[in-house]
């Protein structure tokens, strides 16, 4: 299942995804990832979660951005919630014009029976079609 965050720049999309992380620790039953593309918010995480910065494996692109998150999943059968914050600055792509890493990502999501939440920075009436279902 995918689930969506968004909202316009400085509105709070990564302390939501940061507290949607936290609490579900309480609850997992399997490991919980968190990727981003900075070590801003690093320990802001509880130590549970495994925190990934995008920017120590040079990961440019969507193709590279959903290998790279498939790798991680497939590294550990016990993945039960991937956070990923800020998709579109890590792919260096507009939301708009990333249908198939949506496609990509809820054929995983599904198969491996996880939780997969991203944040977009845009207004929810500007999501494209394809994301708002995960809204």
């Amino acid at each position: 299942m995918i689930k969506v965050i968004c909202g316009p720049k400085g509105s709070g999309k990564t302390k939501r995804i940061i507290d949607a992380a936290n609490e579900a620790v309480a609850g997992a039953k399997g490991n919980l990832v968190f990727i981003t593309d900075t070590k801003r918010y690093m320990y802001d995480l509880r130590r549970e979660i495994r925190f990934i910065d995008t920017s120590d494996y040079s990961v440019a692109g969507e193709d590279a951005l959903c290998g790279f998150i498939k790798g991680v999943i497939a590294g550990s059968y016990d993945n039960e919630y991937v956070y990923v914050d800020g998709i579109a600055r890590i792919a260096g792509k507009a939301i708009k014009d990333m249908a198939q890493f949506f496609y990509m990502m809820e054929k995983v999501s599904d198969m491996r029976s996880l939780t997969l939440y991203i944040t977009c920075s845009c207004a929810e009436e500007e999501l494209p079609e394809f994301a708002k279902k995960y809204l």
